[in-house]
């Protein structure tokens, strides 16, 4: 948690920036005008959130926060390391979240039928009927090769079969398309973080730690 300053929005001059102290608490991201005396004493604004590297004006240490319904939030922070702080929070954040949840279900609808689509750390993509329930297909993460929306409820993802090597398109339409987008690409960050090996070595580092504080 910490200070940081926020862009209005539909603001063009760099005086427009107001300070916000954020708190980032498991997999939700809070916004204070000043700091809280507890969190369950506020009303708090609950966010999804995405690391942007694209720099709005001559301010360089800049990251933004993408709510659910699509809208983009602008922060600045004064130095390099206090991004980085940032960077690494939303990084572990994210990761700790998908560990927990494991999976989350959306309904969809397929070709005018009710479906659900579930996105499994251990899985990948299930596409189930949502009367029978019965599985219609099903990919690992690695299988996906391309995906594309529309900006409004419709996403179209691009599958490798594993046997034909052949490129299977499959087009779902949800009601909540940004939760959807963002649960996907948290779901893949966790993955590209499984495979950093700095990252590995910092999480064994902390359970360590919390057992010996235990031990304690």
């Amino acid at each position: 948690m910490g200070w940081v300053d926020e862009k209005e929005q539909d603001s063009v001059q760099d005086r427009m920036y107001s300070p916000k102290f954020l708190a980032l608490r498991g997999s939700s991201l809070f916004k204070f005008s000043a700091p809280p005396v507890s969190f369950s004493a506020v009303l708090a604004v609950v966010w999804s959130y995405l690391l942007d590297n694209d720099l709005l004006d001559k301010r360089k240490h800049c990251f933004s926060v993408q709510t659910e319904t699509g809208e983009d939030m602008f922060f600045s922070v004064e130095l390099e390391c206090e991004l980085l702080i940032w960077e690494k929070a939303f990084q572990m954040a994210t990761f700790l979240e998908v560990e927990r949840i494991q999976c989350k279900t959306y309904a969809c609808i397929m070709e005018s039928h009710l479906m659900g689509l579930t996105i499994d750390f251990s899985m990948g993509f299930v596409c189930f009927d949502a009367a029978s329930k019965a599985v219609l297909w099903r990919y690992k993460f690695s299988q996906l090769k391309g995906s594309s929306d529309d900006g409004k409820s419709k996403i179209k993802f691009l599958f490798q079969n594993q046997d034909s090597k052949s490129i299977e398109a499959k087009e779902l339409e949800f009601s909540n398309l940004f939760a959807v987008l963002h649960c996907i690409h948290a779901f893949f960050a966790a993955k590209v973080a499984c495979l950093d090996p700095m990252f590995v070595e910092s999480q064994g580092t902390s359970e360590g730690k919390k057992k010996h504080s235990k031990r304690d």
